[in-house]
């Protein structure tokens, strides 16, 4: 069985950042799938459930009701393996062409106040797994570290 391309990245070298995972063709339309990994697999903890599950429901109502990107999102959702999350757009865009939504996202997340939107019973399936303090604490440590002076190494997959 062919192995899927996500597999073939070295994870022990992969460092947080905002990286392209592929591009794929569906019709005439480019669907570019990203990788925003927030912690250093196989070096540090995973994140926890709640806090996955509260930038979840937080970052998909950011991006749904984005001014440029809104009608572009097609998925935001966590990785398996809880280092991070991916964005698929429709269209074909870099990691530099998203960074500013990126960011504006994780800013959003880092700074909210108030119940998390969907956080209820009647429209989540987890609804009570939420931990909004350390969503708000990897969003932060994500912009610092990560985000806000972003280079090469953590734009482009390591070899």
């Amino acid at each position: 069985m062919k192995q899927i391309a996500s597999f073939t990245i070295d994870h022990m070298k992969l460092l947080p950042g905002v990286y392209v995972s592929r591009k794929d063709q569906l019709g005439q339309e480019t669907i570019t799938s990203f990788d925003l990994r927030i912690t250093r697999p196989n070096h540090e903890p995973v994140m926890l459930t709640g806090e996955i599950h509260a930038i979840e429901h937080l970052g998909a109502t950011f991006l749904r009701n984005h001014k440029q990107f809104d009608s572009k999102i097609i998925y935001f959702g966590p990785m398996g393996c809880r280092t991070g999350f991916y964005l698929l757009l429709g269209g074909d865009y870099s990691s530099k062409d998203i960074l500013p939504l990126i960011i504006e996202m994780f800013e959003f997340i880092r700074d909210y106040e108030g119940e998390i939107p969907g956080a209820t019973a009647i429209n989540c399936g987890n609804y009570s797994d939420m931990n909004l303090t350390m969503a708000k604490h990897y969003a932060k440590r994500y912009l610092d570290e990560t985000l806000y002076n972003i280079d090469d190494t953590h734009l482009i997959y390591p070899e």
